[in-house]
This record gives C-alpha cells, sequence and structure tokens, in this order.
C-alpha cells in the first residue's frame, strides 16, 4: 500500500479548519476529518500541561507525506507541532484508490 494517516493536533477548530482547506486544496491529503474535544496532557518545556484541542486525521500517499509534513511545520500555530503518520496497511480498494486519485497533480 502507498497510502499514510496521519495526525496532527491544533488549539482551534478555526486554525484546523484552516489547515485543512488548504492541504485538500493543494492535493496534499485526499481528506482532513476534524475531530473536537479531545482532552491533551503532556510534558513541555519540562511542566506538565493540559488542554483541550482538536484533531485532525488526514489521508495521503507516500509520494505526498514529506509535503505534508512541510506543510504542517509552515502553517500550524505550534513551535513543535504533532505530525505523525501511519502506513495504511490493508483498506477497501475503492477507497485507496480515491486518496491516490484525489492527491494527484501539484
Amino acid at each position: 500500500m502507498r497510502q499514510f494517516v496521519f495526525f496532527v493536533t491544533v488549539p482551534s477548530k478555526e486554525e484546523g479548519e484552516k489547515i485543512a482547506k488548504h492541504l485538500v486544496e493543494q492535493k496534499i491529503v485526499a481528506c482532513v476529518n476534524i475531530i473536537h474535544d479531545i482532552h491533551s496532557i503532556y510534558r513541555w518545556k519540562g511542566e506538565i500541561e493540559e488542554d483541550n484541542e482538536y484533531l485532525l486525521v488526514m489521508k495521503t500517499t507516500k509520494e505526498k507525506k514529506s509535503n505534508l509534513i512541510r506543510a504542517i511545520e509552515k502553517l500550524h500555530s505550534y513551535e513543535t507541532p504533532e505530525c505523525i503518520g501511519w502506513k495504511i496497511d490493508t483498506g477497501s480498494k475503492t477507497y485507496l484508490r480515491w486518496i491516490e486519485n484525489s492527491t494527484r497533480g501539484t
């Protein structure tokens, strides 16, 4: 398989929508799901922090994953944004083909 799913957390719905629209318009990703009400607990600069965030779940291809990481690093407001991805091992052939077709070009 050549498709990947990425997770990125953002501080607001507005930032998530801005990032999602840019990535879809540029054909870097096929789709972004925005999940609300994520409560994150993490260590940052030696302190334990808690925040309410949104989770972006993005589907892309092997060819576009580096573009995706660069775009997140450029567009995201966090100093160190979460941007982690996994190779999709299995799935609907029709859906996986749709990911490929939706990210062609650009």
